[in-house]
């Protein structure tokens, strides 16, 4: 038997592992202290003891390592459940999903993201890597206001598009930051993020008053 199959077997996964090794290096010094000062390609390679180009040869990019580590920061804060909102016949009910599935992401690993944020602010290149996520999120508020009004003419676009902005912004990680303090829980969190938005749709906590557009 030729022992190519079990050393390419053993090269995917020492690969695997360097990959892994270098993910948690880039976690380890986004929660530094020092903070998003100390983050660079040399510091990740380092912490891993890794050669620098390792890094490159893996992730291609900062950015590609920063988009790494947003897809498993997303996998831990379980985003792979949002598809039940959308599976959720009720909007009202599908929009309270959305909310709290992405209060529940934004408080799973709340320092890493404010500083992957952080870092969007400062590099052109990962900034255009977040608004890509900010704008899938925006789609998906989009699809639930076109069920919460679908067959009504009372919404003229414009005034659609300012209630998204709203959500959008209701729905961010900075609103989550801020509503949590350091003593509110995410459950806490959603619950006043859903009010709000019950507020600016015209419901009560018992059901639609026919307020804002109604």
């Amino acid at each position: 038997m030729s022992p190519r199959p079990y050393s390419m077997a053993h090269r995917d996964l020492a690969a695997e592992q360097t990959r892994a090794r270098i993910m948690r290096a880039a976690r380890e010094l986004l929660s530094d202290p020092a903070g998003i000062s100390a983050f660079t390609i040399e510091a990740v390679a380092k912490q891993a003891r890794v050669a620098r180009m390792t890094v490159y040869y893996q992730f291609q990019s900062k950015r590609g390592l920063l988009e790494a580590l947003f897809d498993d920061v997303a996998r831990g804060g379980e985003m792979a459940r949002l598809k039940d909102a959308f599976r959720e016949p009720d909007p009202r009910k599908a929009l309270d999903e959305f909310i709290a599935r992405f209060v529940f992401f934004w408080s799973s690993d709340r320092l890493i993201i404010r500083r992957l944020r952080s870092l969007g602010a400062l590099d052109p290149e990962i900034d255009e890597g977040l608004r890509a996520r900010d704008d899938r999120r925006r789609h998906g508020l989009q699809v639930i206001f076109g069920r919460l009004f679908q067959g009504q003419s009372t919404v003229p676009s414009e005034q659609g598009e300012e209630f998204v902005d709203i959500l959008q912004m209701l729905t961010s990680f900075e609103t989550y930051d801020q509503l949590a303090g350091n003593e509110r829980s995410a459950a806490e969190v959603a619950s006043r993020v859903q009010k709000l938005a019950w507020r600016l749709l015209g419901w009560s906590s018992e059901g639609r008053n026919g307020g804002l557009y109604g």
